[in-house]
C-alpha cells in the first residue's frame, strides 16, 4: 500500500467537506472551504494537473475581468495567482464606458499550476489526495461522502463535484477517437453514472481547443505586434508585490485567415466529426471552432488568428482563434495556408472534447442540489464555458459547503451585487443548452458591476466570511477612505472664468465658461478627466490613479448610476421574497399549462427568480403572489426575505 492510500484510508472520517476535481473551479472551492475552518479534502487524479490551464494561457477577458476582480474581492485565489504569473496585461474596451472595459492577462501556463499548487498547499485544513472518486454516497436524501474507484469510503457532510470536462469526456480528431477530457488526462465514467442514479438530468455539451505550433516555425514579420499595456493594472487588490509586473512582458502577434484556407476547411467538411454526426454534443456559440466559422459566417474572408505565447520558457504558441477538430493532415494544410505560418511546426493538434453536464436547473442559488442535500456542483460541469466562470462557482460552491457544515446562513449574491449573482442566477434558471459564456449584456446593472468597484461592492462580504485576511481588509479600509477624502477634494473645488482658465479652455478648442462651475460639473465634460482639474488647480495629484478613477466615474455617470439604483429600489420590494420549497405551483390559479410547467421543473427559490424565467409573465408572477400571501395567513414566515 502506497503512502498515499495509507493516508486516504487512515482519514477516511476526517473530512468536513470533499472537493472533486482540481481545475479553476475545485481550486477556489477547496481554498475557501478550508480557510473557513473546514478540514477539506481536494481529490484528483493528478496533483500536478491542479490549477492546469487546459485550453487558453490567459485570465479575464470582456466580463470575465469583472468575474475575476469579484473573486478577488471575495477573497479568492484567481487574481492572485494571475498577477503571479501574468507575462501580458490588457485592459479591453478602454477608450469606451466604464461599464464595459475588462482586464485580460496572457499567463505563463506551466508557472500558473505550479503557484496555484503551491498556495494550495500552505492552507490550513486542506488535504490533496490522488485518488479517483466513483460513487456519491447518500444517507436518505443527504451526502454522506464519496466511494473511490478502489473501493474505500470517505465519510464528509458535504461533497462539491468540480468535474469540468472529464465526464464521459471523448476527444475527437478527424474520425480518430479517444477518452479522456484533455491530452493526457483520463475521463470519469463512474461518476456521471452516479449522477444519473441520484435523478440529475445529464446532457452532453463539446468544446475544443486549437493547435500549438513552435514558435522558431513561424514567421513573426509577417504578423502584427500586439504589445500589452504601457501602464499595466493588476487583477488582485490585496496582492501588492514590491515590483509590478513580476515577470517580464511580452507581446502577442495578429495573423489572419485567407480564402484558401477557408477553401481548404470547406473541401473538408466531410471528414469533420462536428458535420459527419460523431459528436452530438452542442459547441459554444460565441467562441466557435474555425470550421463553424467557415460554415456559419461564409460571406467572410478572414478571421482573425492571435498568436499567444504560452510562457517565457517554453516554445510552444497557442494559436487562438482556430479551435478545430479537423483531421491532423487537414489542420496542417489549413495552418500552412495562413501568411507566417508557412512553415509552421505542431507541438500538438486541435482537438474537440464531447463531455457530460449537469442541467443547472436542478441546483439552489447556493449551487446546492435541490433534492440532495449537501451536494455541490460547480464548473463546466454546470454547463459553462472558460476559467473564470468556473473559478466564480468553484469559490461560491466551497463557501456555501461550509457554511452549510457550520450550521450558518447560505451565502447569495444577486443579479444586482456582481456577475457573479448574474452567472449562477442565468444558469439555475435557464440551463445551459450550450456552454454559457459571460457578457457584459447579461448584466442589467453592469454600470454599477464595474470591474474597477469591485472591492467596493464585495470586499466587506468577503472579510465577514473570513476569507479576507486583515492585512488586506486594511488596506482596503485605506482605500475607501482615500475616495471619500478625493470626492470631498472634488466638492470643495471650483473652476473660474478667469484668464487662466480661458487659455486652457482655448488651447484644447473647448468653449469659454461664463460663469464659475463646480469642479464636478467641469468633470462630466467628454474632454475633462482629473488630470485636467489638477492642471487647473485641484489639489488631486496626490491621489493614486485607482481612487481618482472611482470619484472621476462617479461623478461622470452620476445621472445613469442614480437611474440604476432607483430602478433597482422598485425591484427589491419583491425580489427576494421567498416560494416555500413544497410549493406546489399545480395550485396556483391562473396560470397556464406551459408556466405550470415551466415552474414545476425548474423550482424558483423566490418571486424574483420566477420573473426571470422564460415565458412567465407579469400576471403569472401577480397570480403567484395573491397565492402565496393567501397561504402566509396560515403560515406567516412564507415570504420571508431571503438571506444573503
Amino acid at each position: 500500500m502506497s503512502t498515499q492510500e495509507a493516508f486516504t484510508r487512515k482519514n477516511a472520517n476526517a473530512w468536513d467537506v470533499l472537493v472533486i476535481g482540481g481545475g479553476h473551479a475545485g481550486c477556489e472551492a477547496a481554498a475557501a472551504s478550508a480557510k473557513m475552518g473546514c478540514r477539506t479534502a481536494l481529490l484528483t487524479l493528478k496533483r500536478d494537473r491542479i490549477g492546469f490551464m487546459s485550453c487558453n494561457p490567459a485570465i479575464g477577458g470582456l466580463a470575465k475581468g469583472q468575474l475575476v476582480k469579484e473573486i478577488d474581492a471575495l477573497g479568492g485565489l484567481m487574481g492572485v495567482n494571475t498577477d503571479k504569473t501574468a507575462i501580458q496585461y490588457r485592459r479591453l474596451n478602454a477608450s469606451k464606458g466604464p461599464a464595459v472595459r475588462s482586464s485580460r492577462a496572457q499567463c505563463d501556463k506551466a508557472l500558473y499550476a505550479v503557484r496555484m499548487q503551491e498556495t494550495l498547499a500552505a492552507i490550513p485544513n486542506l488535504d490533496i489526495l490522488e485518488v479517483e472518486a466513483a460513487d456519491v454516497l447518500m444517507e436518505g436524501q443527504s451526502v454522506s461522502g464519496l466511494r473511490l474507484s478502489d473501493g474505500v469510503e470517505l465519510k464528509a457532510r458535504a461533497v462539491i463535484i468540480t468535474s469540468g470536462t472529464f465526464l464521459g469526456a471523448v476527444m475527437h480528431t478527424g474520425f480518430d477517437r479517444q477518452e479522456g477530457g484533455r491530452v493526457g488526462d483520463q475521463a470519469s465514467f463512474g461518476l456521471s453514472e452516479s449522477l444519473r442514479n441520484l435523478g440529475f438530468r445529464l446532457r452532453r455539451l463539446k468544446t475544443g481547443t486549437p493547435p500549438r505550433l513552435h514558435r522558431g516555425s513561424i514567421d513573426f514579420s509577417k504578423t502584427t505586434p500586439q504589445p500589452g499595456d504601457a501602464r499595466p493594472q493588476p487583477f488582485s487588490f490585496y496582492f501588492k508585490p514590491s515590483q509590478f509586473p513580476l515577470l517580464p512582458q511580452v507581446s502577442c502577434f495578429l495573423a489572419y485567415t485567407n480564402e484558401k484556407t477557408h477553401e481548404i476547411i470547406g473541401n473538408n467538411f466531410h471528414r469533420s466529426p462536428m458535420y459527419t454526426g460523431l459528436i452530438e454534443g452542442q459547441g459554444p456559440r460565441y467562441c466557435p471552432s474555425i470550421e463553424d466559422k467557415v460554415k456559419r459566417f461564409s460571406e467572410r474572408n478572414r478571421h482573425q488568428v492571435f498568436l499567444e505565447p504560452e510562457g517565457l520558457n517554453t516554445d510552444e504558441i497557442y494559436v487562438n482563434g482556430i479551435s478545430t477538430s479537423l483531421p491532423r493532415d487537414v489542420q496542417e494544410q489549413f495552418v500552412r495556408s495562413i501568411v507566417g505560418l508557412e512553415s509552421a511546426e505542431f507541438i500538438r493538434y486541435g482537438y474537440a472534447v464531447e463531455y457530460d453536464a449537469v442541467d443547472a436547473r436542478q441546483l439552489k442559488a447556493t449551487l446546492e442540489s435541490k433534492d440532495r442535500s449537501g451536494l455541490f456542483l460547480a464548473g463546466q460541469v454546470n454547463g459553462t464555458s472558460g476559467y473564470e466562470e468556473a473559478a466564480a462557482q468553484g469559490l461560491m460552491a466551497g463557501i456555501n459547503a461550509a457554511n452549510l457544515v457550520k450550521g450558518e446562513d447560505p451565502f447569495i449574491l444577486g443579479r444586482d451585487e456582481s456577475y457573479i449573482g448574474v452567472l449562477i442566477d442565468d444558469l439555475i434558471l435557464k440551463g445551459a443548452d450550450e456552454p454559457y459564456r459571460m457578457f457584459t449584456s447579461r448584466a442589467e446593472y453592469r454600470l454599477l458591476l464595474r470591474e474597477d468597484n469591485a472591492d467596493l461592492r464585495l470586499t466587506e462580504k468577503g472579510w465577514r466570511l473570513g476569507l479576507i485576511d486583515s492585512a488586506a481588509y486594511a488596506a482596503f479600509q485605506r482605500r475607501r477612505s482615500e475616495i471619500d477624502r478625493a470626492q470631498v477634494t472634488l466638492d470643495g473645488f471650483f473652476v473660474y472664468p478667469n484668464a487662466e482658465t480661458q487659455e486652457w479652455l482655448q488651447a484644447r478648442g473647448m468653449p469659454s465658461l461664463k460663469d464659475r462651475v463646480s469642479g464636478e460639473v467641469f468633470l462630466r465634460r467628454p474632454e475633462v478627466n482629473w488630470a485636467s482639474l489638477c492642471e487647473l488647480g485641484l489639489a488631486g495629484s496626490g491621489f493614486d490613479f485607482e481612487v481618482s478613477e472611482q470619484v472621476e466615474i462617479r461623478a461622470k455617470y452620476a445621472g445613469y448610476i442614480q437611474r440604476d439604483l432607483d430602478l433597482l429600489e422598485g425591484v427589491r420590494k419583491n425580489e427576494s421574497l421567498k416560494i416555500p420549497a413544497d410549493t406546489s405551483f399545480a395550485d396556483v390559479p391562473g396560470l397556464s399549462t406551459e408556466i405550470r410547467n415551466r415552474l414545476t421543473e425548474v423550482r424558483p427559490e423566490t418571486i424574483g427568480q420566477a420573473g426571470r424565467l422564460f415565458g412567465v409573465t407579469p400576471a403569472a408572477v401577480a397570480n403567484l403572489l395573491i397565492y402565496l400571501s393567501m397561504k402566509s395567513a396560515r403560515r406567516p414566515d412564507v415570504t420571508r426575505p431571503a438571506r444573503d
